[in-house]
């Protein structure tokens, strides 16, 4: 697990249905009786985690049914500090999609604006999750606001980031691959390959095209 993860904190090798059912167990009496101790019980597990799997269970514990009233603004400092020092794509899809993406729904205009500020960081993680937090919005997905935030990095030669416009694209593609098409034809020259490859992946399994603009 450490190898395949390239992590420098070890593994204790719990697979994840196990860890599910562990952590299911350990938080099921847990109190969460407001923002602050919700904040204070997963940042605890997240800074002193030994295990890469403790650190797991403090996403786990972030995204559990007791801390649904958390899940606002005032969570994004602690998912901001999550993704900048954890800062590798099992920590920060986690967080980008689940939670960042729950937020975005409930609040938008705040949330939308906080987005496209990541979306131009120096940190690529930040950025990462601007351009996959809507990656579970459905037929929500605001593809303005998408385009916006993969825009900044469209002439990044950062493995993350170009996967990831592939990838929150292909979501797109899914329920409407005319527009994708539309969209990596215009931008043939500036999307690279990787991103332009993962976008139209499920368009040319449909047979919509053939080949890659």
């Amino acid at each position: 697990m450490q190898a395949y993860m390239k992590s420098q904190m070890p593994f204790h090798g719990v697979p994840s249905p196990l860890f599910k059912k562990v952590c299911k167990v350990v938080f099921a009496d847990i109190e969460l009786p407001d923002s602050e101790s919700w904040k204070e019980n997963v940042l605890d597990l997240w800074r002193n985690a030994k295990f890469r799997e403790e650190r797991y269970g403090a996403l786990f514990l972030a995204g559990h049914t007791r801390a649904r009233a958390f899940q606002n603004m005032d969570a994004m400092n602690t998912y901001e500090e999550i993704m900048v020092t954890g800062a590798w794509w099992d920590y920060v899809d986690n967080i980008a999609s689940h939670r960042v993406g729950s937020i975005l729904a409930c609040h938008p205009k705040p949330m939308q604006r906080l987005m496209l500020g990541w979306s131009k960081s120096s940190d690529i993680w930040k950025r990462r999750t601007s351009i996959l937090c809507q990656l579970g919005a459905k037929e929500k997905t605001d593809l303005d606001f998408l385009y916006q935030c993969i825009e900044p990095s469209l002439n990044s030669n950062e493995f993350f980031l170009r996967k990831a416009i592939g990838w929150a694209l292909r979501q797109v593609a899914w329920r409407d691959p005319k527009e994708i098409i539309r969209y990596v034809k215009k931008n043939r020259e500036l999307l690279s390959p990787l991103s332009k490859r993962e976008a139209l992946k499920n368009v040319i399994k449909m047979g919509r095209i053939r080949v890659i603009p």
